[in-house]
Formats: C-alpha cells, sequence, structure tokens
C-alpha cells in the first residue's frame, strides 16, 4: 500500500499572488526613468561642455584675430611691450573664461606668406632627401640664430611689411572626465588659434619684434 503523498499543490491564494506580481506594473516607469534619465544628464552634461569648449575657442580665435590687427601697427605703449599688449588684447576678448598666465603665445616672422612653416633651404649633399647634421650640410641660416630649422620663422612680431605667424595655444580644463577619452588629454582640451598678418610699412620707430 502505498503512503499517500505529502506534496500539496499551491493554493489558489498563492497562485493569485504570482499573477498579480507579474501582472504589477507599479514602480517600472521610476525604473526606467532611473536608467534612462542618467543618460540624459551625462549627455546634456556632455553637451554643455563640448559648447563650452566651441565657445572659447571662437573667443580664442577672435581675440587672436583683434590682437594681430595692433601687431600690425608696430605701436609700442610707454611702459610696455608689444608681445604684452597682444596678450592684453587676448584676454580682454575672452572675457575671463581663459587663464592668460597658461596661454602661451608664439610669434614667428617671415619673409614671405609662401615660406610659412617650410625649413629653411639647404644642399642636400647625399641625396637623402634630408637635412643632415653630421657631416654638417651647407644651409640658408634664414633666422638667424647659427642652426639649421625644420621651420625658418624668427621669433618676434617683425618689422615693416614682415609677414608674421600668430599662433595662440591653451589647454581648456575640462568640467568633467566624460570627454576625456574622446577629445581631452589628461583632463584637458588643447585649444589653439592661428592667423598670418603681413606688417604694415610702419618705420623702425614703432620697433620690430
Amino acid at each position: 500500500m502505498l503512503a499517500p503523498s505529502t506534496h500539496r499543490p499551491p493554493s489558489p491564494g498563492f497562485a493569485s499572488l504570482v499573477r498579480r506580481f507579474l501582472r504589477a506594473r507599479e514602480g517600472v516607469a521610476a525604473i526606467e526613468f532611473a536608467f534612462v534619465g542618467m543618460l540624459i544628464v551625462v549627455a546634456a552634461i556632455g553637451l554643455i561642455e563640448l559648447a563650452m569648449i566651441l565657445f572659447v575657442d571662437s573667443l580664442m580665435e577672435g581675440g587672436l584675430r583683434e590682437a594681430a590687427r595692433y601687431g600690425v601697427t608696430g605701436f609700442e605703449s610707454s611702459g610696455t611691450t608689444r608681445e604684452a599688449e597682444v596678450l592684453a588684447i587676448v584676454g580682454q576678448h575672452t572675457h575671463g573664461l581663459v587663464d592668460m598666465d597658461k596661454v602661451q603665445l608664439q610669434t614667428l616672422v617671415y619673409p614671405g606668406f609662401a615660406d610659412v612653416g617650410q625649413p629653411e633651404p639647404f644642399t642636400d649633399e647625399n641625396g637623402n632627401g634630408q637635412y643632415d647634421s653630421s657631416p654638417a650640410e651647407p644651409f640658408v641660416d634664414v633666422n638667424g640664430n647659427g642652426q639649421w630649422d625644420a621651420d625658418m620663422g624668427a621669433a618676434g612680431l617683425g618689422g615693416p611689411g614682415d609677414i608674421v605667424l600668430y599662433t595662440l595655444r591653451y589647454d581648456w580644463p575640462l568640467m568633467t572626465g566624460l570627454l576625456d577619452d574622446l577629445i581631452g588629454q589628461n583632463g584637458k582640451m588643447p585649444l589653439s588659434a592661428s592667423i598670418i598678418v603681413r606688417n604694415e610699412p610702419f618705420g623702425t620707430s614703432g620697433g620690430g619684434g
């Protein structure tokens, strides 16, 4: 004779509780928002960060353009230098958003527009297509620093009629690390602006760079 089974089917009350649990939708919207809302917040912060970068980059370009307009005149105020005035003008046009103590301004003088960024001419004696310093190949020391340079530009703001390349560099500190892997470098976004101008025929009284 078989012993009676001790297993009992779930009571109707338990089955009903399970069905109600599976059909329950209370709180689903809150859970979904917790996931989607976080993505929206992250995207918004990233957009704000990107907008600030573009805005500051535009201010730097505008400031450098105005500074170059001053530089071409050769005017130099008493008690200061042309370089200091150029930086001051950039600072005025960036409205305090750029830390001018960390801005790098480079100005290079060239004989002509076609020479910008070009190496100093040299005689390729061994025909390998590049300058060799040992033994030293003959070259034209355009910038007068006593050595061959891959960029013939001479530091300074130049004299009358000179071609001057203005370059402004600044590492914008990212507000968050969201864009660091995409466009940043160690929590900063390198920004730069450049403009090439020809100095006016201001004579020697304005001073060369």
